[in-house]
């Protein structure tokens, strides 16, 4: 059993995700730290979601058994368990969520103490040690050894602090009307607040959760409620949140959303004009539209590609010196500020944006114009390796004979296959998307 896929280990709480497997990941997970341990201390956050609660404790009986003292700090967006968990000196930060999969699913996120999310090669280091009973059962201790485990509520404060000193000091939100979607997810306090805080007139969507409707026709997957608030209310923003918080869609002012590679360039290149972009580019996925790096290039940019992650743009960004960079469906890693995609920290850039450009969203945040692309996701009963489907190779060869770019992937973290092409002509990349499902539809469902 495979357990980490794109970003943690992800399933149906439960089912694939029950409580005996969130324990072994946790003392797996516990029993790789401890050669590195200084506090013996392990922070804990999570969604919104009703199985938190099981597999909240799960890990914790885990990391005690094991020899940990542990800290809950209860329903905290995942880019706060990242600042969080450094901030109190932590040898670890676990989140616990799904992200923007609905109440069924949930997951587990881990980070160093750093803040950082573990490469994939520590992720494939704690499976190994998953799988090994004997190393799980000589790690348990008895005694004076047991952990301990408390719940500490007040730590959201700290993060708030983090949120606003991301924002310029010399600016104030007055005067600027927000939605915002909290998706009934971990930012339904922390979100309002910094932006109240701040100054503006906030109205706030689905920030009434109750266990079941994290993400529910609501949030960054579900944007037609916040769309319409945004007209209604005549505001200057619409910000839409996942259920962790760590994704972050933008609605401009007349009510349009903006696409999240305009939203990288637009951010990317005002750093670069204020002298707070780091490196000669910014870093993006292979997903991103090819009219991002035409952009890019007219100001003697460059774009970096990394796998699909927020995880692979980080270690990108690592790699060349890059403090900025995220992903087409709304992961913004302002580095300077967070270890990992933040939508909070994400929105106050923009709208610090808007007001040193003292342009509306709809103007300010599309920048350049995009090519044609058209993303598909088929639901797969069994996910063949694509090298062993006969007859893929020539249909993508002759895909390629029409100058369409494509990606084709399996999610991370669902059973589903995503098709991307994109092409400068819209007819034929249409075309080429039809012959590629119904393909797909035959070999991998038929």
């Amino acid at each position: 059993m495979k357990l980490f896929g794109t970003d943690g280990v992800r399933g149906e709480a439960g089912g694939f995700l029950s409580a005996e497997v969130a324990m072994k990941v946790a003392m797996a997970a516990g029993i790789y730290l401890k050669k590195s341990a200084i506090t013996n201390k392990i922070l804990i956050g999570k969604d919104t979601r009703r199985s938190g609660y099981m597999i909240e404790n799960a890990i914790v009986s885990g990391l005690t058994a094991i020899g940990y003292d542990v800290v809950e700090v209860g329903p905290m967006p995942t880019p706060a368990i990242a600042f969080i968990t450094e901030n109190m000196r932590c040898d670890a930060g676990i989140m616990i969520s799904a992200s923007h999969n609905s109440f069924e699913d949930n997951g587990i996120k881990l980070f160093n103490a750093r803040g950082d999310k573990f490469s994939s090669d520590i992720e494939a280091e704690i499976e190994a040690i998953y799988h090994d009973d004997k190393k799980l059962l000589d790690a348990q201790v008895r005694g004076r050894n047991i952990g301990k485990a408390k719940r500490i509520d007040d730590v959201i404060g700290r993060y708030i602090v983090q949120l606003k000193n991301s924002f310029p000091v010399s600016m104030t939100l007055q005067g600027m009307r927000i939605v915002l979607d909290a998706a009934n997810g971990a930012a339904y306090k922390v979100g309002p607040t910094v932006l109240e805080e701040l100054g503006a007139e906030v109205i706030v969507l689905h920030n009434k959760p109750d266990g079941f409707n994290i993400n529910e026709n609501c949030g960054a997957l579900h944007t037609k409620d916040v769309q319409k608030a945004v007209v209604e209310y005549r505001a200057d923003l619409g910000i839409a949140l996942d259920g962790d918080a760590d994704r972050l869609v933008v609605v401009d002012e007349q009510g349009e959303i903006v696409d999240g590679d305009q939203l990288l360039g637009a951010l990317g290149v005002h750093l670069y004009e204020n002298k707070k972009l780091k490196g000669a580019g910014i870093v993006a996925t292979v997903m991103s539209n090819a009219g991002l790096d035409d952009y890019l290039a007219s100001h003697d940019l460059k774009l970096y590609r990394s796998d699909v992650g927020d995880k692979n743009v980080l270690e990108i960004m690592k790699k060349e010196g890059i403090n900025f960079g995220g992903e087409q469906s709304g992961h913004v890693i302002m580095h300077d500020y967070a270890k990992t995609g933040d939508g909070l920290v994400s929105a106050l850039q923009v709208l610090a944006l808007l007001i040193e450009t003292k342009q509306k969203a709809s103007e300010a945040l599309r920048p350049f114009p995009l090519y044609p692309q058209k993303l598909v996701n088929i639901n797969v009963k069994v996910k063949k390796p694509l090298e062993k489907i006969e007859g893929l190779a020539q249909i993508l060869q002759e895909i390629d004979e029409c100058n369409v770019r494509h990606l084709i992937r399996y999610s991370g973290t669902e059973n589903k296959l995503r098709l991307l092409l994109e092409c400068k002509e819209g007819q034929v990349m249409n075309e080429k998307m039809d012959e590629l499902v119904a393909f797909f539809e035959k070999e991998l469902n038929g």
